[in-house]
C-alpha cells in the first residue's frame, strides 16, 4: 500500500479480478488498453508474417512497407493519398515506396488525372508477393485460432469488422 494507507483511485477502480486472484500475464495483459493490446497484436502479426516470408525466400519488407501495399488502390495512389490513409508523414510514406520501388514490388507511374502528379501502383512481381504475403497471413489467423480457439477467432474478428461510428470526443476525466 503506498505512504499514508491509501489506495490510489485508478488502483482501486479497477474491476476485482485484477484486485484479487489474477496473477503473470493474464492480469498484465488485462492492464493494458485496448490500443496498447491492438498494437502488440499487430506486432505479433508482423513478427509472424515477416519470419513466414522470410523462411519462403522472399525479400524483407518492413511493416510500413507491408501497410503501403493494404492501402494501395489497383489503379494506382498517390504518395500524399498513401499518407493520409496510413497516418504518417508524407515523407514516411515516400521512404516506404521508394524502397519498395527500389525491391521492384511498386512503379511509380504519371498520373493520368494531373499532368505534374505520380501514382503508386504494385507491379507484377509486386502482386505476386503480395498474394503470397495474404495466403500466408491466412495461415497465421488459422494458427491463432488454434491457438485462443475457434469461437474467440471469430468473435474477435466480428468484434473488429462491426462499423464503429465516429470517433467519440468524450469529457476527459
Amino acid at each position: 500500500m503506498p505512504p499514508g494507507g491509501r489506495r490510489t483511485a485508478w488502483l482501486s477502480s479497477k474491476p476485482a479480478v485484477l484486485r484479487g486472484a489474477m496473477t503473470g500475464p493474464a492480469k498484465a495483459a488485462l492492464t493494458k488498453n485496448l490500443p496498447q493490446l491492438f498494437i502488440e497484436a499487430k506486432r505479433w502479426f508482423d513478427d509472424a508474417l515477416l519470419a513466414s516470408m522470410r523462411a519462403a525466400g522472399e525479400q524483407p519488407v518492413s511493416s510500413a512497407q507491408g501497410a503501403v501495399f493494404a492501402m494501395l488502390d489497383d489503379e494506382g495512389t498517390s504518395i500524399s493519398e498513401l499518407a493520409r490513409r496510413i497516418g504518417v508523414t508524407r515523407q514516411t510514406a515516400h521512404q516506404a515506396v521508394h524502397g519498395l520501388i527500389g525491391t521492384g514490388l511498386l512503379e511509380q507511374v504519371p498520373d493520368p488525372d494531373s499532368a505534374r502528379a505520380s501514382l503508386v501502383r504494385v507491379t507484377a512481381e509486386g502482386a505476386r508477393v503480395h498474394r503470397r504475403a495474404q495466403a500466408t497471413l491466412a495461415l497465421i489467423e488459422q494458427a491463432l485460432a488454434e491457438r485462443i480457439g475457434p469461437a474467440a477467432a471469430t468473435a474477435l474478428r466480428r468484434a473488429l469488422s462491426e462499423p464503429w461510428g465516429d470517433p467519440p470526443s468524450v469529457g476527459a476525466p
